[in-house]
């Protein structure tokens, strides 16, 4: 049965796999899974960065402010 999930293949230099089969089987995760964990965390530190530069950006003296209720309404 086919996945819906799409396969990306990745490669790595010898040590670099080493240190993830090492910790895959210390966390008790496949490797597959651990890679996937570690790729989904650095997605969100980078969204999480880009957020912040976003909201530096715009955070000025002269910013129109809004009440954190009212954006809610």
């Amino acid at each position: 049965m086919p996945t819906h999930n799409p396969r990306i293949n990745v490669t790595f230099d010898a040590a670099t796999a080493g240190v993830l089969a090492d910790i895959a089987v210390v966390e008790h995760k496949s490797l597959s899974n651990l890679a996937k964990e570690l790729i989904l965390e650095a997605l969100d530190r980078r969204e999480d960065r880009v957020l912040s530069a976003i909201a530096e950006h715009r955070d000025t003296k002269k910013a129109k402010r809004i009440k954190h209720g009212d954006v809610w309404e």
